[in-house]
């Protein structure tokens, strides 16, 4: 495949990925995983400790749901609106359509009041494979630059 075009895709991939979480539409971001895909957010103290801990886990993209189902009928929590800011991804040949995709992030919260905050920084280390003509995520690992979270962590980062 054309390094070119996997790149565009990859990129086009981390674009879509923050516009459907920035924009609420959860139902569609789940979209964007391969039904096993694994979905973990990890503190940079454990990565570097070799602490395989997350703060949370998903193992397949019904567990994504599920976890969407939850924060849309059961959980509380801060009512904000998220905006992501996505570093140029960083794209690596794992063999056949598997791909390593690397980009840094920040995202930021406004509270319903207008107060917006930077609410957590950090780095994805992706695996992403082609289905089809789609390049989708089969491993998402988020690692927060800081295992503390000023709120609870209720929408994907």
């Amino acid at each position: 495949m054309n390094p070119v075009h996997v790149h565009a895709a990859a990129t086009e991939l981390m674009h879509e990925y923050a516009e459907r979480i920035d924009s609420d539409r959860l139902e569609e971001w789940i979209e964007l995983f391969t039904d096993d895909a694994q979905y973990r957010v990890i503190p940079r103290e454990n990565v570097e400790q070799n602490l395989p801990a997350p703060i949370i886990l998903c193992t397949s993209k019904n567990m994504l749901r599920d976890r969407i189902v939850s924060l849309r009928s059961a959980n509380e929590f801060n009512l904000h609106y998220d905006r992501h800011i996505v570093g140029p991804p960083r794209v690596r040949a794992q063999g056949g359509n598997l791909r390593s995709v690397e980009a840094n992030y920040a995202v930021f919260q406004t509270t319903m009041e207008g107060v917006s905050k930077l609410f957590s920084v950090g780095r994805y280390i992706d695996k992403v494979r082609f289905e089809g003509e789609s390049l989708l995520f089969s491993d998402k690992l988020v690692i927060v630059d800081s295992f503390s979270i000023p709120t609870l962590l209720a929408t994907p980062l």
